[in-house]
C-alpha cells in the first residue's frame, strides 16, 4: 500500500515537473520572470484548494499483521534453505453445487498467494472425483516457503477460512504437503 501510494506521488510529483517546466519557461520568456513567478503563486493556492476538496481514495481496510496460522510442515527429510523449486499442495473436498462459489473464494487465496512469493498458481479439479480439488503453488525455495509461512495476515486467514468453509469433508482436507 505505501509503496503504491510512493508511486503515485513520484508519478504525479514527476510529470509536474516537466509539464511545469515547459509552462514556466514559455511563460517566463513571453512575460518575463515577475509575472512567471505570480502565476506560480496562483497555481500553488489552487493546489491547496484542490488538494483539500479531492484526495486520494483509500485503499480497503486489510489487517496485515502476521497470523501465523500456518502449521509446520511435517518433514521426513531436512531441506537445505536453497533447496528449490518447492511444490505446495492442498488438496478440498467441495460438494458439486458449492464448486461455483468455491473456485470464486479461492480467487482470493490465488491473489494472497502470488503476493507472498508464489511463481505459479493452480486450481484442478480430480477427473475420477469431480468433488476434489487440488490447489497447488510454485515457490521459489524452501526458506522462501518458510517466509511466506511468516507472511500471511489477518486478513490472508480470513480469505482461506472462507474458502475452506465450502468443503464437505473439512476433516478429510489435507492441509500442506
Amino acid at each position: 500500500v505505501r509503496a503504491r501510494a510512493l508511486a503515485a506521488y513520484l508519478l504525479v510529483f514527476q510529470g509536474g515537473m516537466a509539464v511545469g517546466s515547459i509552462l514556466w519557461g514559455a511563460l517566463a520568456t513571453r512575460m518575463g520572470v515577475r509575472a512567471a513567478l505570480l502565476v506560480a503563486v496562483f497555481g500553488l493556492i489552487a493546489g491547496l484548494m484542490l488538494i483539500t476538496r479531492y484526495r486520494l481514495a483509500e485503499g480497503e481496510k486489510i489487517d496485515l499483521t502476521p497470523s501465523l496460522h500456518w502449521p509446520e510442515p511435517k518433514m521426513i527429510v531436512r531441506l537445505q534453505p536453497e533447496t528449490g523449486p518447492v511444490l505446495v499442495d492442498v488438496e478440498y473436498f467441495i460438494e458439486s453445487e458449492r464448486a461455483q462459489d468455491f473456485t470464486k473464494a479461492m480467487d482470493d487465496v490465488r491473489r494472497e498467494r502470488l503476493r507472498d512469493g508464489a511463481m505459479r498458481w493452480g486450481l484442478f479439479t480430480d477427473s475420477a472425483n469431480p468433488n476434489r480439488f487440488v490447489e497447488t503453488f510454485l515457490l521459489e525455495s524452501w526458506v522462501e516457503h518458510m517466509r511466506q509461512h511468516e507472511r500471511v495476515t489477518k486478513s490472508d486467514r480470513m480469505a482461506e477460512e472462507l474458502a475452506r468453509a465450502f468443503t464437505s469433508a473439512p476433516g478429510l482436507q489435507r492441509p500442506f504437503t
